[in-house]
């Protein structure tokens, strides 16, 4: 059953979900891409949670005015009202107030979501008998996703992406460094706002889809699982929209196999699992990769260590490095070198041998300071300045059978 979601065979809804559901991850992970490396992680949660007084009132005054109240794209207009609302509000506090931006941020938050539930609340009590369901905006409900709902999503997605590509360089810079953007000739302050504007048009078109508590996991977990994949500014805006992206068609796939699993829920689920595969396995600063980094790094102290010993006719008592010694077939188990172990333990020493006399020389300085001890030197330095060492080295490096 879950081969025939992914594959869209589940059915005319379903497909609308997961559809919708993807574009909707992949604006979110692009969006948020330059919230994350702007370390403004919790500015999401402050527009998301502001949007739900803006959702009450919209809902009161299109059935004041007789229309439907629970029409999405009047729901959405006012959630964006509100949500704007409470951005400006949180760029005041921090920017005429004494307030930090944590500050602001938890101030806007708590405020503008108390505000909402009070109207939730007093929706419920109204006697037009259409208000139940709004809640549903809380942590998204796709159940009764029509295809103008779908299309609305898509159109939002793809203006939001669209943005982010034409913004992407100054966006990066104010991300990075708002001074050097700023000296540069960037609006500072206009670039900040209009990344705040895609993470709450991104915030808006995805309350259908996961609502308004957990549109922020989609926003911030796709941008951090990319990082772990690459370096480039430019290619985690793009692997963190194909994860979002990933996440929200998987997700919306596995939740429409049962209907009693929530969609928003398993798509940020989804995305969790991705973002734990990613530190687990991404071979640059996964923790697989860290690992055997780790353990190469530990073999090459303990064979260079190996090494010195032998050159010195020292005892080696490490059962770690006589064993890596033994296997790399340059000792013995008992411990005494071979013809092989010989001769590179006698590099080794005249390597030492050829440092420390690259230390004591102004014009290798530099490059003795960065010395790791385990580089071999002929990497550091140009065979006529070994030879020049070479003819400064008192004595010879040995070892004896």
């Amino acid at each position: 059953m879950l081969l025939e979601a992914l594959t869209l065979q589940l059915g005319y809804n379903a497909t609308l979900v997961a559809v919708g559901a993807g574009l909707l991850g992949l604006a979110a992970g692009a969006s948020g891409t330059f919230l994350f490396l702007r370390k403004r992680a919790l500015v999401s949660d402050a527009i998301s949670h502001s949007t739900l007084p803006g959702v009450g009132l919209a809902f009161i005054v299109m059935v004041a005015l007789g229309g439907e109240g629970r029409n999405l794209a009047g729901l959405l207009v006012g959630a964006a009202f509100s949500a704007a609302v409470g951005l400006l509000a949180m760029h005041w506090l921090t920017r005429h107030t004494r307030l930090a931006e944590d500050a602001a941020i938890g101030a806007v938050l708590s405020v503008f979501f108390g505000f909402g539930v009070v109207l939730l609340t007093v929706i419920q009590t109204m006697s037009i008998g259409r208000q139940a369901g709004l809640e549903e905006l809380l942590l998204g409900a796709t159940a009764g996703m029509v295809y103008s709902d779908a299309v609305l999503i898509a159109v939002g997605g793809a203006i939001a992406v669209s943005l982010v590509y034409v913004l992407r360089r100054p966006m990066t810079m104010v991300a990075f460094d708002p001074g050097f953007a700023a000296s540069a000739g960037v609006n500072v302050r206009h670039v900040d706002l209009a990344m705040m504007g895609l993470v709450l048009a991104v915030t808006i078109i995805g309350l259908k889809v996961v609502g308004l508590v957990l549109i922020v996991a989609l926003l911030i977990i796709p941008p951090v699982t990319a990082r772990f994949w690459t370096d480039r500014t430019e290619r985690v805006v793009w692997i963190a929209g194909l994860v979002g992206g990933l996440a929200g068609f998987v997700g919306a796939a596995i939740s429409a196999t049962a209907p009693a699993l929530p969609t928003g829920p398993i798509i940020v689920l989804t995305a969790f699992a991705l973002f734990v595969l990613s530190l687990l396995l991404a071979p640059g600063r996964g923790v697989v990769a860290a690992a055997m980094r780790h353990r190469r790094q530990q073999r090459r102290i303990h064979l260079r260590q190996g090494l010195l010993s032998l050159a010195q006719d020292q005892p080696i008592y490490e059962r770690f490095t006589l064993s890596l010694l033994v296997r790399e077939g340059l000792a013995r188990p008992d411990g005494v070198a071979t013809e092989k172990g010989r001769a590179r333990a006698a590099k080794a020493c005249r390597d030492e041998a050829r440092w420390a006399i690259a230390r004591r020389l102004h014009s290798h300085e530099s490059v003795a300071a960065r010395y790791d001890g385990l580089t071999p030197i002929e990497q550091w330095l140009t065979d006529d300045e070994i030879r020049d060492i070479d003819r400064r080295i008192a004595g010879d490096c040995g070892v004896s059978a």
